[in-house]
């Protein structure tokens, strides 16, 4: 069943061609639905890779094997799967990523471990072998796509085609980095979020590389959530080809670094915010920004604390300024807090301070502020230095009726 296009969708970007990366999409029919589901990327020899992969316990063979194959820190393909996760499937499921990664190596004359493969959708049935061969085969033939083509095959439950684009000075080069992202439901992660891929024609060293994601995930995808639950399929994974002739970068101490690492936090937010914007029923994006607490690592807990409070996003849903909802999620989240020293307010306006309401607050501008989409929640702990943002989205009965019927 199609869903409507949600209300805090951003159009796509115009994302450029970057070299040594080339997009084609096919229709494998892991659905019964009339569009493409199988996005194929081949990569320029000596392509660096790095990756972060959930943590969630009952993964798919497709994040043992990423995570695994990552280490040798090159690749040549990409291969997502949509409709599908291939996840909770044994042997079999095993068995149709490793014909994935054959046919695709056997094609490209690379090693299986520089074909990477993503798959997406039902958890519990085995992905058909037969289906992603020939989806592959079709893949192989097509023409190629661009990006939002791209976007639009990787997606599930998403109402709309995520994209983000940056670029940055490196060894006097501008470097450009792409980036297509899907998710909507079953969004919390603990490392990535749902599938998503940077491409750059940057040159940096796969060590570099994966050192810059690993920290960019803390910051981005590691900060938002829809609905507390972490996917047995998250994978972000980032591409350098190396095409745009810079020296390779490889520590902070290379010409440029600092450049192409802010240009890599700014795509990476920009997509997790997408995720967020497009959260299944989302009516309203949600920043939860936590100061004074004891540390980065607390302040960050105690916003997802308050992000994945169903109260709390009830409350937002029906823009009703609960603050009580906000304090007692403060206070559950396990992280040091003191109920004396607690500051919490909405869209910038106090509503207690020091552990009890502020005598002249005012409801009406924080009501006003309520009926926007952009809702910011503000926590001061008043215990320390620390300070976080996470990013969320309301709750409605939109992301009920989309989860209820989600393999009809």
């Amino acid at each position: 069943m199609a869903h409507p296009v949600s209300p805090l969708a951003r159009p796509f970007p115009a994302i450029p061609a970057i070299a040594g990366v080339t997009l084609r999409v096919a229709r494998a029919g892991y659905k019964d639905w009339g569009r493409c589901d199988l996005t194929y990327v081949e990569l320029a020899e000596g392509t660096a890779v790095a990756g972060v992969f959930t943590r969630n316990v009952c993964c798919s063979s497709e994040v043992e094997l990423g995570r695994q194959n990552v280490a040798q820190g090159r690749a040549r393909a990409l291969v997502v799967n949509a409709g599908n996760s291939n996840a909770f499937t044994g042997y079999r499921g095993r068995e149709a990523v490793e014909a994935i990664m054959a046919q695709v190596s056997a094609h490209l004359g690379c090693t299986a471990e520089q074909v990477f493969v993503s798959s997406t959708g039902v958890i519990g049935v085995p992905l058909p072998k037969d289906k992603a061969k020939a989806g592959i085969e079709a893949a192989l033939l097509a023409q190629p796509c661009d990006w939002q083509a791209a976007a639009d095959t990787i997606g599930t439950t998403d109402t709309f085609a995520k994209g983000a684009m940056a670029q940055a000075v490196v060894d006097g080069r501008t470097v450009t980095l792409g980036a297509i992202i899907k998710g909507s439901g079953m969004i919390a992660p603990d490392m990535a979020t749902m599938l998503g891929y940077v491409f750059t024609d940057a040159a940096v060293e796969p060590g570099f590389l994966q050192q810059l994601l690993s920290a960019t995930n803390q910051r981005t995808f590691s900060c938002i959530t829809v609905d507390s639950d972490t996917s047995t399929s998250d994978t972000v994974l980032a591409f350098a080809t190396g095409a745009a002739g810079n020296a390779p970068l490889a520590s902070f101490d290379s010409a440029g670094a600092d450049a192409f690492a802010a240009a890599l936090e700014d795509v990476c937010r920009q997509m997790a915010h997408l995720v967020v914007r497009d959260g299944e029923g989302a009516q309203k994006f949600i920043a939860v920004t936590v100061s004074g607490a004891v540390s980065d690592d607390s302040a960050r807990k105690i916003g997802l604390a308050i992000a994945n409070s169903p109260l709390v996003k009830t409350a937002i849903a029906g823009e009703d300024a609960n603050w009580g909802r906000v304090v007692m999620a403060v206070g559950k989240a396990g992280e040091p807090a003191d109920r004396d020293c607690l500051s919490i307010g909405f869209g910038g306006t106090w509503a207690a301070r020091d552990g009890q309401p502020l005598a002249d607050y005012d409801e009406a501008p924080v009501a006003a502020h309520l009926k926007g989409q952009d809702i910011g929640i503000e926590v001061d702990l008043g215990l320390g230095e620390g300070r976080a943002t996470v990013w969320t989205c309301d709750l409605t009965h939109g992301y009920i009726s989309i989860n209820a019927d989600y393999r009809s």
